[in-house]
């Protein structure tokens, strides 16, 4: 059983997300606000946050940038599935929109519940600490808070652009990342990377991944994107 922060305005909707959720044996916290959510998490560890989007003081928006290491499930009544997409890349694991029926929003906490479990996920919500702020994928990692990126002890130097690009694939490492969704989300970091450039910079990446492991890091998937490579499965030839 986990600990759950529900995070919803409309004290109705938390009502009937607590009692059930409670019913299924969690123990339940309640915000109101985008920045009681904050407050909250600096005091206590959660297992996982359900969260509304339109919240008083910070919207869910930005209080999912704010928030790692912690699964993140949306109950929203937005709707569009571009919408949908940019939450789910921006790091919310799960996607409900209201109206919603209540036994689909317990399966989904128990299945997140399980996923974080077995990954060993469980958070430390702290803004100071130090797992936040690590990405891994095999032997290789990036610290997001000092911008550096390894491969087992070696340190790689990297270009902003290619630090941006690294982190979003890491972020979504079983996730085929298109070429316009890279472009669109380190346009935030790197606002002079263009489509004519991107394909220089995401070679470098490799090159520079390549000369210390020997290994493809990266995976080229034809006609689509990139995404992290697996360590027993083979690269999959193709242009950049």
């Amino acid at each position: 059983m986990g600990h759950i922060l529900i995070v919803d305005d409309d004290v109705h909707i938390g009502n009937l997300l607590e009692e059930v959720l409670l019913g299924e044996g969690h123990q339940v916290s309640r915000a109101y606000s985008g920045t009681e959510v904050l407050w909250m998490l600096k005091e206590q560890t959660m297992d996982l946050v359900l969260l509304d989007l339109m919240l008083p003081g910070l919207s869910g928006e930005e209080v999912l940038e704010r928030l790692k290491g912690i699964p993140i499930i949306i109950i929203s009544a937005k709707t569009t599935i571009d919408h949908k997409v940019k939450l789910l890349m921006d790091g919310a694991c799960d996607y409900i929109t209201k109206p919603f029926d209540i036994r689909e929003v317990a399966a989904r906490v128990e299945v997140q519940l399980r996923t974080s479990s077995k990954s060993g996920a469980r958070a430390d919500n702290s803004e100071n600490a130090k797992a936040e702020y690590i990405l891994q994928w095999e032997d290789l990692t990036l610290n997001l808070h000092t911008y550096q990126a390894g491969v087992g002890k070696e340190t790689v130097k990297l270009t902003k652009t290619e630090f941006a690009i690294l982190k979003m694939l890491m972020l979504h490492p079983r996730q085929v990342i298109t070429k316009s969704q890279l472009l669109d989300h380190i346009s935030q970091d790197t606002p002079d990377c263009m489509e004519s450039s991107l394909k220089v910079h995401i070679s470098n990446l490799r090159k520079k991944l390549r000369l210390i492991s020997e290994r493809e890091y990266i995976e080229a998937v034809w006609g689509i994107g990139f995404k992290m490579n697996d360590a027993a499965k083979e690269p999959e030839s193709g242009p950049l």
